[in-house]
């Protein structure tokens, strides 16, 4: 069965007329027939009850019609999916990203994108606040943690993997504490930009996830900040596992509750709700996209 022969007999079945599909394909009337005569001879039943007046459709005719339309709707949104690739890109973008993602992967990922497109400039802010997209004129934000605005549209990319780490000096000053209860009795530092609290870490249960509230001497809302601390042995951290992998692979870092841990955010590419975005932004998302996953291990 073809998927072109179930998406023509979506549309004479839509149209109601033969004459009318043919018209809308530039092909003629015995070819639509013939191809929907096909579609019934592989099929093993008839579809259509044809007379000179109307087209009416059978039981199996309707049964089709459903799964018929899911693949003309497949074929168009694929269709739409890659409209404008071959396109020239130009104009402007503002974007605003999150600071650990824009040092990782993002600010490299973006000016690659420009450099593909010499028409286009992109304005990018690495910001760990939740910007006002409508108010700051911004066109793109990449989001991690949770979306609750449903003015905006948001494009899942990737989970974001949280671990508790400290240096192989802090452990051997201070003992590895053995459940993550017994973090109320180390010191904790802290990572300032969290929506649920800096002092509170996930953690997972056999009854569902539960929250170990902890304390230290160090608070700090700059990523880079809190993991140059862990890697000094001043104290334990509670970060995206991307800012420290490299740091747990070297040994560097120890990852104290590798399968414990609870927080899980997803990173989000969101922009200003519209039926669809410009194309310069689609064919940006969709490179950031391809440049997350190919280090979605980090994550």
């Amino acid at each position: 069965m073809r998927a072109d022969d179930l998406i023509l007999f979506s549309q004479v079945v839509e149209m109601g007329s033969f004459s009318k599909v043919a018209e809308a394909n530039s092909l003629t009337n015995s070819v639509v027939s013939k191809r929907i005569a096909r579609l019934e001879e592989e099929l093993g039943v008839q579809l259509l009850y044809r007379t000179t007046r109307k087209l009416t459709l059978t039981e199996a005719g309707k049964a089709l019609t459903h799964g018929a339309k899911n693949v003309k709707q497949a074929t168009l949104e694929a269709m739409d999916a890659v409209s404008g690739f071959g396109e020239n890109i130009s104009g402007h973008i503002k974007m605003s990203v999150p600071c650990i993602s824009g040092d990782l992967i993002l600010a490299d990922a973006v000016a690659e994108f420009c450099n593909m497109h010499p028409g286009l400039t992109v304005d990018m802010s690495l910001n760990n606040r939740f910007v006002d997209l409508i108010e700051g004129g911004y066109d793109l934000v990449i989001r991690t943690g949770y979306l609750e605005d449903s003015s905006l549209i948001a494009r899942h990319i990737l989970d974001s993997q949280w671990v508790v780490c400290a240096s192989p000096t802090y452990i051997a000053r201070n003992s590895k504490p053995a459940r993550p209860e017994d973090l109320v009795n180390h010191n904790c530092l802290q990572y300032a930009y969290q929506t649920t609290g800096a002092s509170e870490w996930e953690f997972k249960g056999e009854k569902g996830n539960y929250i170990v509230g902890v304390s230290g001497t160090f608070n700090t809302d700059n990523a880079t900040a809190l993991r140059k601390a862990a890697l000094g042995g001043h104290g334990i951290a509670y970060v995206p596992r991307c800012l420290v992998y490299h740091d747990l692979r070297n040994g560097q870092l120890v990852d104290l509750f590798p399968e414990q841990v609870g927080k899980r955010l997803g990173v989000y590419a969101v922009y200003p709700f519209t039926r669809q975005p410009p194309n310069k932004v689609k064919l940006l998302i969709e490179h950031i996209r391809t440049r997350y996953l190919a280090i979605s291990h980090y994550f």
